[in-house]
């Protein structure tokens, strides 16, 4: 849900940009079970933090 909320973060595998990333892990069925399946991977690009802040906070609470 989070993942859709989101308006700056960009869904992606690959986490080696510029931009703010995230990713949500075990998606997959052959993804090790030790892995939580509400586990999301941030990766903070060179957006305006508040902005990033702000998006990521209202993605939470919807």
């Amino acid at each position: 849900a989070v993942v859709d909320a989101v308006g700056l973060w960009l869904p992606a595998t690959s986490l080696g940009g510029v931009e703010s990333m995230l990713e949500r892990r075990r998606r997959w069925g052959t993804e090790a079970h030790t892995v939580p399946e509400d586990l999301l991977r941030l990766s903070v690009g060179i957006e305006d933090v508040e902005d990033l802040w702000a998006d990521l906070d209202a993605a939470l609470r919807a």
